[in-house]
């Protein structure tokens, strides 16, 4: 896998939601914070996003916009005084006024794609950690196509409920997300982690380690593929990644044992070989050190329904 996709698959957990909903005449509605990243896809008209802390971001037909952290926000439309907030109603309580089927869209009306993905921040990809509190990428004739086709078929999928409707739609919301996370990084995107991806050296060394992380590296076999002297790879990943190049190894081993403990049933052993260490009792050990708990311990807190048997 890609440095990209590993970094979305290590946090994403359970199956991502979404509405599709119109709006008309003057409308307020507010979504709380959550545990994870929500979205917007303006499908027609335009409206406003008012992020907590934040300024007021005016969206006009096909803008899309990535809440990657959370961060509670109110949507409301285009009127020339911002809303207050406690005038805004709860977006859940909203929706359950709405009706499941509706017209086509009136003259006037906005109309919105709105979903989340449930993320497990305790181990977050500081690539995922650098994306802005709002990612907002602009309608823009000719750009992003792959992201406005998945738009597309998304909106089909959900308007006419077609069979396989139920596994096409999480899928194309996953792939709506690696999207939206390519596009930012398109549109120029400022930060370390669009730096890192654009570094020759680093980029090819952490395509390496990502697409074989069990695999026995060291320092001299990283730099021979990169093509480049083990001097000149350690001083340029570090600088960039901000650890060197076995340190980052050891944390993404760790990282991605961490994610196949949470998704998978699979037993220890077969987990330790997977992620490059050759026993369970090595892996525990590492797995101890790195996160403060044994490997079986974050299983069982890790599980679906855990807290709730804990309470």
């Amino acid at each position: 896998m890609d440095v990209v996709s590993d970094a979305i698959s290590a946090v994403r957990v359970g199956e991502p939601s979404s509405n599709r909903v119109r709006m008309t005449g003057s409308w307020c509605i507010r979504l709380a914070p959550y545990d994870g990243a929500g979205f917007h896809v303006v499908l027609g008209g335009g409206c406003r996003l008012l992020p907590d802390g934040g300024a007021p971001i005016e969206l006009g037909a096909g803008d899309t916009v990535l809440l990657p952290h959370g961060t509670g926000h109110v949507m409301a439309d285009s009127r020339a005084e911002p809303v207050p907030v406690d005038q805004a109603v709860p977006f859940d309580r909203w929706l359950d006024g709405r009706q499941p089927h509706r017209p086509p869209a009136a003259p006037g009306e906005v109309e919105l794609l709105c979903g989340k993905y449930r993320l497990d921040r305790s181990r977050v990809h500081p690539l995922m950690a650098e994306l802005p509190k709002v990612v907002h990428l602009p309608n823009r004739v000719g750009s992003h196509p792959e992201l406005r086709l998945a738009i597309d078929l998304l909106g089909r999928e959900l308007d006419e409920q077609r069979p396989g409707s139920c596994v096409a739609v999480p899928s194309l919301l996953d792939l709506l997300l690696v999207y939206i996370i390519r596009s930012w990084m398109a549109e120029g995107a400022t930060g370390t982690w669009p730096a890192v991806l654009g570094d020759p050296v680093a980029a090819v060394a952490l395509r390496a380690l990502h697409s074989d992380p069990a695999a026995p590296w060291t320092n001299d076999r990283l730099a021979a593929e990169a093509g480049v002297s083990r001097p000149t790879l350690a001083r340029r990943f570090t600088a960039l990644v901000g650890r060197p190049p076995m340190a980052y190894l050891t944390w993404w081993r760790l990282t991605l044992a961490a994610t196949l403990l949470r998704d998978t049933p699979d037993p220890l052993a077969a987990i330790a070989r997977r992620v490059g260490y050759g026993t369970p009792y090595a892996l525990s050990h590492a797995f101890n050190r790195e996160f403060g708990t044994t490997p079986g311990r974050y299983r069982a807190e890790a599980a679906p329904g855990a807290d709730e048997g804990a309470a």
